[in-house]
């Protein structure tokens, strides 16, 4: 959402428009490619308004807008959403969206540590030029056995992210493994500070090692999480065992990736009735009967070096060879995120690949080392002089046009201009896809099928910025108005560039080295995305992004959604126990409440026979008594006889 933060908030105000009144209200409102101010305006009848004012309840919403109306103004203003356009915040199309962005706003505010109900985890990123450490937060588990845990990053007191990063990386600790501990400790110390004390014991630690350890050999790698396991719980009452710290692959850190980008955009919840974007699902596993959830999102992301590739295959996959079924089980992945194994409906079949070298600025780099080698070969074999001197230099279809540089390697230089020729500079970069053939991806990979009629796909890195900081037209991306705008720009004069440039016409991310790298990362993107991919031309569901909901997405917070998927099963199990003691308590209420009516007869009936038999004994001996009387008067009759 895009917003001057000198903006002030107006009242509503009416305006008398003959017999009726015209009411303007400012509003927060989603347009094509962000959330902005608006204004909504309603023509009402005066006489309606006049009836209106008499009714009683305007008086107290009044007064409670007035109540309210200073809490809101010291609010802060909502974050922008513009990497989103075209609405995906959330996954209802319709209603979701609105929701799903005050959910958003609503974890912006600080973390309330104060509230004991809270669960807390701490994931540690160990990459190649540093460190850093994520505190995420999570609320109980709601007891239903097919809903994933709520984890959010959790927000200091000034409401920022409870992130802390330190240079360099791990690896470089491969000489010393044994102050691998002690270079943790300001990570681990500002996390400790920041989750309640009495939390600790509870909380459990991640320490997840990339790209810097992964070219370490095996015994370094070692030593050094061996420091780690031995000293950490020494000085920090984490939950934290040997099993915590590890040095992932580039595998697992592509579906973490995954799974984080789609538990923020909301694709593990239910699907709705009658929602659109939903596929059928086969698990593979003893049930076979297809499953209709929500649809996830494939992620393209192309970096500096690498680039990678992730994307659910819902459907089973058919190989053609045996040789392609075992090629293709390196990058296949076959995991369940729910708490239970019995449960499928979070089964998850993920193919996702990294291909190094193939980013943006190792490209150009092997793009240009290829046009050196290529020129001095030829000016060997012909006798040539292009590209020795400014006044013959080589013409390179990938720059801007009329933009002269020197490529110098190993002691060579190569002088060349500018040609601004985009189709042209697709034609020559298509041979660093290295593609033996029609069917295999990039470098003749494996690539699973991609149902392009039902798929949605999200580009991060160059893709958002190839088509945004100078091309301004990031978000939903179209292949035509992307060529038209990357052919353009290649077209125009050096000189113009750096006018726009200079007139702060582009991105304010956008300098001088993107201004001459533009024109092939652009070609290099398309190239990638259409021939290496293929990925069709009118494909229609692409977004490109860098933030998701204003905040960069971490693979971190992925990897806490896959480490703790079983925690729930604690809360579970409570809830079982709880609601099997209460039925116990409730028929053992009915029971006693029947007992103690049994007792209370057999305690009646046993007063009643008591009494009855009382009865009965002082009849007999009345009758006893008068039999005497009668004796005793005969006896008494035949004296006096």
């Amino acid at each position: 959402m895009e917003m001057n933060s000198n903006r002030k908030i107006k009242c509503p105000t009416t305006d008398i428009v003959k017999d009726h009144r015209k009411i303007s209200i400012s509003l927060l409102k989603p347009t094509d490619s962000a959330w902005t101010y608006g204004k909504a305006q309603l023509l009402l009848p005066a006489a309606c308004l006049l009836a209106l004012q008499r009714v009683a309840v305007l008086p107290g919403l009044r007064a409670a807008t007035e109540a309210l109306l200073p809490n809101l103004l010291r609010l802060p203003p909502p974050p922008p959403l513009r990497p989103l356009p075209d609405g995906p915040l959330g996954a209802n199309p319709r209603g979701g969206r609105v929701n799903k962005y005050l959910s958003i706003v609503e974890n912006m505010e600080a973390t309330d540590v104060a509230n004991t109900a809270l669960n807390y985890g701490i994931v540690v990123d160990c990459g190649s030029s540093g460190s850093r450490v994520f505190v995420y937060y999570w609320p109980p588990h709601n007891g239903n056995p097919h809903t994933l845990l709520d984890i959010r990053q959790m927000r200091a007191q000034d409401r920022t992210p409870v992130v802390k990063k330190i240079k360099p990386g791990i690896s470089t600790l491969a000489l010393t493994p044994d102050k691998a501990s002690d270079y943790l400790q300001p990570l681990l110390s500002f996390a400790a500070a920041h989750i309640p004390k009495r939390k600790h014991k509870e909380t459990p630690l991640y320490i997840l090692c990339t790209a810097g350890m992964r070219l370490l050999p095996e015994s370094q790698q070692a030593a050094i999480l061996e420091d780690l396991v031995t000293d950490v719980p020494v000085e920090f009452d984490f939950l934290f065992s040997s099993s915590h710290a590890e040095v992932i692959s580039g595998k697992q850190e592509g579906v973490y990736a995954w799974i984080g980008i789609n538990f923020v955009l909301g694709r593990f919840d239910h699907a709705e009735e009658g929602e659109e974007a939903v596929v059928e699902v086969t698990t593979g596993g003893q049930n076979q009967h297809p499953i209709s959830r929500r649809r996830t999102v494939g992620i393209i992301d192309m970096g500096g070096a690498s680039l990678q590739i992730a994307y659910e295959v819902p459907s089973a996959i058919t190989f053609t060879s045996p040789e392609q079924e075992e090629a293709a089980k390196s990058l296949l992945a076959e995991f369940n995120l729910g708490c239970d194994v019995e449960h499928t409906q979070h089964v998850y079949r993920v193919y996702v690949t990294t291909f190094l070298g193939f980013g943006g600025n190792m490209a150009r780099q092997r793009y240009e080392d290829d046009l050196v080698n290529s020129t001095l070969s030829k000016n060997r074999l012909t006798g040539d002089l292009t590209g020795m001197g400014e006044a013959t230099p080589l013409l390179d279809p990938c720059l801007p046009l009329g933009l002269s540089e020197t490529l110098e390697r190993d002691s060579r230089a190569v002088f060349v201009r500018g040609q601004g020729d985009w189709p042209r500079c697709r034609e020559v970069v298509r041979p660093l896809l290295g593609q033996p053939n029609g069917t295999a991806s990039l470098r003749g990979v494996y690539q699973a099928p991609i149902n392009f009629g039902n798929s949605e796909f999200y580009g991060f890195s160059e893709f958002y910025y190839c088509t945004e900081d100078v091309l301004r037209i990031g978000g939903q991306y179209d292949s035509i108005k992307y060529s038209k705008a990357a052919m353009d720009y290649c077209a125009t004069k050096w000189t113009t560039l750096k006018q726009r440039l200079d007139s702060k016409l582009f991105s304010s991310q956008a300098d001088l080295s993107r201004l001459k790298s533009q024109c092939f990362k652009s070609a290099w993107m398309y190239e990638v995305l259409h021939s290496g991919f293929r990925f069709p031309q009118d494909y229609p569901s692409l977004k490109t992004a860098q933030l998701v909901y204003d905040k960069e997405v971490q693979w971190t917070l992925g990897a806490m959604l896959f480490k703790t998927r079983f925690m729930p099963l604690r809360d579970l199990q409570q809830e079982a126990f709880r609601q099997s003691h209460s039925s116990w308590l409730r028929a053992s209420f009915v029971y006693n409440h029947y007992l103690f009516f049994a007792c209370i007869l057999v305690v009646l009936l046993a007063i009643l026979l008591y009494i009855l038999r009382l009865r009965r004994i002082h009849q007999r001996e009345q009758r006893q008594a008068e039999a005497l009387d009668l004796l005793w008067a005969e006896e008494g009759e035949a004296l006096i006889a």
